[in-house]
């Protein structure tokens, strides 16, 4: 049975983005999945094993507090360019591993 008292938490799980206590479910999340059209409500409630109430609850906290989660996008979107960075391989990476040279651990 899914939750029935979730409420919406900040706390050092998840980078501190708020999100569903009890789940690794952001807010951002959330709203990214139903107002970006690709899920209902319900489907999300149904696929993560949420109370519909959880999800409406996210909803309403993701407009209830828009500067923090512009803060929030902005974070992550930062946390996604380092990564993409870390994990990038040039060219250069593939010229001097077939040499020899580039051994991953740079």
């Amino acid at each position: 049975m899914a939750q029935q008292t979730a409420r919406i938490v900040r706390d050092g799980v998840m980078s501190g983005e708020p999100h569903i206590a009890g789940h690794r479910i952001s807010v951002r999340q959330v709203a990214n999945w139903v107002e970006g059209g690709d899920l209902s409500a319900k489907t999300v409630a149904d696929r993560y094993n949420l109370d519909i109430a959880d999800v409406y609850r996210a909803l309403t906290y993701y407009h209830e507090h828009p500067a923090e989660m512009a803060e929030v996008r902005r974070r992550r979107a930062e946390q996604e360019a380092r990564a993409r960075k870390r994990a990038a391989v040039t060219p250069e990476d593939f010229e001097r591993a077939s040499s020899g040279e580039f051994d991953g651990a740079e």
